[in-house]
């Protein structure tokens, strides 16, 4: 029989296998935990039926890469057979919280998306004190952006005061709270404030005093130092060759502008020489499928959706350039772009995208900034960058690299449990 942990991390996320940055942070986060001194990590997350059930972009499940001992993936069991499956699903796992919570082993729990894993959590807390049980819980909720632009925006929107008021007194009843950037927390506020406005409440002065900012956490190590020989073979796979190729990697939905490069690349001077390829899954995919059908150099766009984690950075370093032309969509909108973070960190060609949400605290000042729902300007800054001569190019991938390092996991890491105070004692200077 295993010891008794000394100490655990829970993490409450959609978790792998969605395409979902955030998801992929999580893993991030569990990994540098047990780097750092965790002695356990279990990510609470959903049955695989009920994620393929939502029609949520799912990685290919055969080739998910292993957790590190000692960090476990958790997805409860429903609660009862009555009809009402998401009460049954979040009872699952609010249940399961209270069992780890009253354990007696010293806990930290960090929720991404306040909806509905803050509240779970949240509850959970409520509930294991009510038992009367010891409870040693620290929980830091992290604000991701989606749950900010789609469920607490929508509720303002909509006039939806209790809906907005169970989602942020969640949120505000954590012991930290953070956003994964200024932009997010910005959202948060004015949010907030429209409420406070209409009813009188007093949200966003909490929000403005309590929000920190904990940027998305990477594996910089992924990204790193890769191997030319591997990159190579790795796209000779594929079909493609180094600087060959324009690369769009993400989620395939409306707010990523993907129909916009698709107009912009059949307007680039290269684009008889390169291919377009797009990665990625998602509910726009059989449109846009059937869009680069339509196009003029449509045997020159390739779509690949079974691109797991291990290959990624190597199609991201082989490519001539990157682009994310993303848009402001009332469902969603680009809260930070860990994807350009990624590409920046595994060098490639340059980075295009839009001055859309978060996206400049990814990437700063290394990235051609285009507008949004604009062709031309794609066309013009692949163009652009394709001119670079080997040495500029060489010179702008190292600052980009260098800026994209402060999203290294483990600097993420200490950053956000210490200001927690939630660092394992051994590792507290």
């Amino acid at each position: 029989m295993s010891s008794t942990p000394r100490n655990r991390l829970v993490i409450v996320n959609r978790a792998d296998p969605v395409i979902c940055g955030h998801s992929v942070e999580g893993r991030n986060l569990a990994e540098a935990a047990i780097e750092r001194g965790f002695d356990e990590v279990r990510i609470i997350t959903w049955p695989i039926d009920r994620l393929e059930a939502t029609g949520l972009p799912l990685k290919p499940l055969d080739t998910m890469l292993p957790y590190s001992e000692g960090i476990f993936v958790e997805r409860p069991d429903p609660v009862g057979d009555y009809k009402v499956p998401d009460g049954r699903y979040l009872a699952g796992i609010t249940g399961r919280l209270i069992e780890l919570f009253t354990d007696g082993v010293p806990t930290v729990c960090l929720s991404l998306y306040l909806s509905p894993h803050t509240i779970a959590v949240a509850d959970a807390v409520r509930a294991a004190w009510n038992t009367g049980l010891p409870v040693n819980v620290t929980t830091i909720a992290e604000a991701v952006g989606s749950d900010v632009t789609n469920v607490v925006r929508s509720c303002v929107e909509e006039g939806r005061f209790g809906a907005a008021a169970h989602v942020l007194s969640s949120y505000l009843s954590q012991d930290h709270c953070v956003a994964v950037s200024e932009y997010t927390r910005d959202l948060i506020v004015s949010s907030a404030a429209e409420i406070d406005a209409v009813h009188g409440t007093a949200f966003a002065e909490q929000c403005r005093q309590r929000i920190e900012i904990s940027y998305p956490a990477i594996d910089t190590s992924a990204y790193l130092d890769l191997d030319p020989a591997v990159v190579e073979a790795t796209l000779a796979v594929r079909g493609l060759e180094r600087d060959g190729y324009v690369l769009f990697l993400s989620r395939l939905t409306k707010a990523k502008g993907v129909d916009d490069l698709i107009m912009g690349f059949e307007r680039t001077a290269a684009s008889e020489r390169l291919k377009l390829v797009i990665v990625g899954r998602g509910p726009e995919e059989q449109a846009l499928r059937e869009f680069a059908a339509a196009s003029s150099l449509a045997d020159r766009i390739v779509f690949l959706d079974d691109v797991d984690d291990a290959e990624k950075p190597y199609l991201m370093a082989g490519c001539a350039t990157y682009v994310l032309p993303s848009k402001p969509r009332p469902e969603f909108v680009e809260t930070f772009g860990i994807a350009l973070a990624e590409q920046m960190l595994a060098g490639g060609g340059a980075v295009v995208t839009t001055d859309t949400g978060g996206i400049i605290e990814a990437v700063g000042d290394h990235a051609t900034i285009v507008p949004v729902e604009d062709p031309d300007a794609i066309a013009a800054a692949i163009d652009a960058a394709l001119a670079l001569s080997p040495a500029e190019r060489a010179e702008r991938a190292s600052a980009a690299r260098a800026y994209a390092m402060q999203f290294d996991r483990g600097i993420v890491f200490e950053r956000l449990f210490d200001r927690a105070g939630a660092l394992p004692a051994r590792l507290t200077v």
